[in-house]
């Protein structure tokens, strides 16, 4: 991996958290919208957004024809990593806090740093489960290790396991499909299903016009939240690798705070700060090459036939 390679791909991941870590915030926004319905018109955007794009990308090519695996983990990563995590996250929190909430899916570093190099048919390296775990304990900190039901805990643990889905069904997709691409089909595969959970939820009440704020709340998750940070998530993975990539995961709260700060919304307490101190500290301690271990090759980001977007 050369050095413009893996910084890059840490600016991406870094980035793309701090997108991802402004959702609260912008949420509030639309906080009266149907939720499901919502999602579902976030997602609907950007796939036609990123779909665009590759449309133009691909101008003058032969079209990339997708394998029947290729599709059906594409469906397993809408279905998991975008519909489920989001109905999962908004059943939690009827029955727990967001700090609970946000606790359990803080610990999304432990488990990419060990599920990550065994996908990839590695052991994964202790330095990297270590910074994991001082990520996750930082991200807890800062999050409020809130507290709620036995229900409440189980959902957010069907929340960890969607955001894990997230990055591990990607993994196999991105050498030939590339960010764009994987964006894309993810996106359009999980609006139609968001939609029909909204509809056994709420019925005709589903989808309505939205306000002049919900309108803008709703563009700033679908373009911004949704597209870029899906761009950059997704190219960090293929340069990082999930386990490295997944550090970054636990500057969720840490952004989620200084955008609370930027927007006048509150002041960060001692055990906000001293959170946001060890996720930096874990992340440091993270991506630090080791004495005696080989750098993971660079992942073919590159197009092998011909049509590929990226």
């Amino acid at each position: 991996m050369s050095t413009s390679t893996s910084t890059r791909g840490m600016a991406g991941a870094g980035g793309a958290m701090f997108l991802v870590g402004s959702l609260p915030a912008v949420s509030a926004t639309v906080a009266g919208y149907p939720v499901l319905g919502g999602q579902a018109v976030r997602y609907a955007v950007a796939a036609a957004i990123l779909l665009a794009v590759a449309a133009v990308a691909d101008r003058g090519r032969r079209g990339l024809r997708l394998a029947a695996r290729e599709w059906a983990l594409l469906a397993a990563l809408a279905g998991t990593g975008l519909a489920a995590f989001n109905v999962f996250i908004v059943e939690a929190t009827r029955d727990t806090s967001p700090a609970t909430v946000g606790t359990v899916v803080a610990t999304v570093p432990v488990v990419l740093a060990l599920a990550g190099p065994l996908q990839a048919g590695r052991r994964p390296a202790p330095a990297v489960v270590l910074a994991a775990c001082v990520v996750a304990a930082g991200a807890a900190l800062a999050s409020g290790l809130g507290s709620g039901t036995p229900r409440g805990l189980l959902l957010s643990l069907g929340a960890l396991a969607g955001e894990v889905c997230f990055s591990l069904l990607a993994v196999p997709l991105l050498p030939r499909l590339g960010p764009l691409r994987v964006s894309a089909y993810s996106a359009a595969l999980a609006a139609p299903m968001l939609l029909a959970a909204g509809l056994v939820r709420d019925g005709a009440h589903v989808l309505r016009t939205p306000t002049g704020g919900e309108l803008a709340g709703l563009a700033y998750l679908s373009v911004v939240v949704t597209t870029v940070a899906f761009l950059l998530w997704y190219d960090a993975i293929g340069r990082l690798g999930a386990d490295r990539a997944g550090l970054f995961a636990g500057m969720i709260p840490v952004s989620a705070l200084l955008t609370t700060l930027a927007l006048g919304l509150g002041a960060p307490g001692p055990a906000d700060l001293a959170g946001a101190a060890l996720v930096t500290a874990g992340v440091v301690l993270g991506l630090r090459p080791s004495r005696g271990r080989a750098r993971p090759a660079e992942p073919a980001l590159e197009p092998v036939p011909a049509g590929r977007t990226l």
